[in-house]
């Protein structure tokens, strides 16, 4: 067998979504890609894909062996372009996952800027709160805003994110300004779903503060939260880094300024440190660089 080949039909097929995709991808038989799946899972001694009528999925040893087949090939495309004159230059496409809110407010910004400086590469970009599977997804490169990382992924932290309480001057007019945390049971509290949805924590001169919070409307966004808040539906723990405009202009009012919201961190995870791509470094690289001239999202 040509593991090889094997190895490239499997992660075709893969990336693909089915055998016959990946056959005409890989310009031979369906019946060749099937032998080849079958010689790749007696090999690895595993079988490595749920295969239904409808549609392709992976086992639990077929993501790991994935992530490795994945290695091999980029291995074997960098011996493959050993002497060539632009063997240095990063090429591909990139799949890159990321909140709405750290999108919006300031990745497609830098990645505007990473084309021109390297032309060869472009970005597919996936907005989603929700936490994906990298394997799956065929994720590159993920920036996530949390505490809890997961153990299986290499996480590289790029920046602190910073939180503000906030709300319009109108609702605060006719609601009252909270003074402490424990004010904020009397208010419209607006929950992000996947972080303080029902206790909001600070902390002041080094003592924790939990309060219990709720309200009529919770999102798994937290942009939409916001656009509520601007509406003076409420009060919202919004990103610094989304808010920081409309506090500057007076649009919103930062609440509790005494009390320190809990801190996140800005990671970025993948899936291996060994042979990343030249694409992904030099993507994780610039990135790294752009975020160290944003000294106010450490305020």
């Amino acid at each position: 067998m040509d593991r090889l080949t094997a190895t490239r039909v499997f992660v075709e097929v893969v990336e693909r979504g089915s055998q016959t995709a990946a056959a005409d991808a890989l310009e031979m038989s369906r019946a060749m890609v099937s032998r080849y799946l079958g010689e790749l899972e007696t090999w690895v001694g595993a079988r490595l894909l749920h295969r239904t009528t409808r549609k392709l999925s992976l086992t639990g040893a077929g993501e790991q062996v994935l992530v490795q087949c994945r290695d091999m090939l980029a291995v074997a495309d960098a011996l493959q372009g050993v002497g060539r004159s632009d063997e240095g230059a990063p090429r591909g496409t990139l799949r890159i996952a990321c909140s709405q809110s750290l999108a919006q407010a300031w990745l497609v910004h830098a990645l505007n800027d990473f084309p021109r400086l390297y032309p060869q590469v472009s970005v597919d970009l996936l907005v989603s709160s929700q936490s994906v599977n990298l394997v799956e997804a065929r994720i590159d490169l993920a920036l996530r805003i949390t505490n809890q990382l997961d153990p299986n992924l290499v996480a590289r932290q790029l920046a602190v994110c910073r939180s503000v309480v906030c709300a319009t001057p109108a609702y605060l007019a006719k609601r009252g300004t909270p003074q402490r945390p424990e004010d904020l049971a009397q208010h419209n509290c607006l929950s992000y779903a996947y972080f303080g949805r029902s206790i909001w924590e600070f902390t002041r001169d080094g003592e924790p503060h939990a309060v219990a919070v709720s309200g009529n409307l919770s999102a798994n966004e937290s942009m939409v939260l916001l656009e509520a808040v601007l509406a003076d539906a409420g009060l919202s723990l919004q990103p610094r880094y989304s808010v920081a405009a409309h506090l500057r202009s007076g649009a919103l009012v930062q609440v509790l300024p005494d009390y320190e919201p809990q801190q996140l961190g800005i990671h970025a995870l993948y899936g291996t440190r060994r042979q990343m791509p030249l694409a992904v470094r030099t993507l994780l690289d610039f990135l790294i660089e752009r975020l160290a001239d944003k000294p106010e999202w450490d305020l």
